[in-house]
């Protein structure tokens, strides 16, 4: 069965390590599901942005341990995916940051 691929991304990192990557590399970083594979993140970024994507590279981070007081607890951990676009290729909303 086939995901919508709203599900599967989640949402663009903008930071200034992703931006520098991003001008130098062609490389976008997005968050997305943590069930989710490289060949469908491929599918979902071609399809939302109408652009064809080179590689897919995925890392997953653990929440880090947080405390209150006398109570531990842990936030919320997370994919990341790293996608290189083929040449030629650009996402448009990433352009004006």
């Amino acid at each position: 069965m086939k995901r919508n691929p709203l599900h599967i991304i989640k949402g663009a990192i903008v930071t200034e390590k992703t931006t520098l990557i991003r001008t130098l590399n062609n490389w976008y970083t997005f968050k997305v599901s943590k069930d989710a594979n490289k060949e469908e993140i491929k599918q979902a970024i071609e399809k939302l942005f109408n652009v064809k994507v080179e590689r897919v590279n995925t890392v997953n981070y653990k929440g880090k341990k947080k405390r209150l007081g006398r109570f531990i607890g842990r936030t919320s951990g997370y994919k990341k995916a790293y996608v290189k676009l083929k040449e030629g290729y650009v996402i448009s909303q990433f352009e004006g940051t």
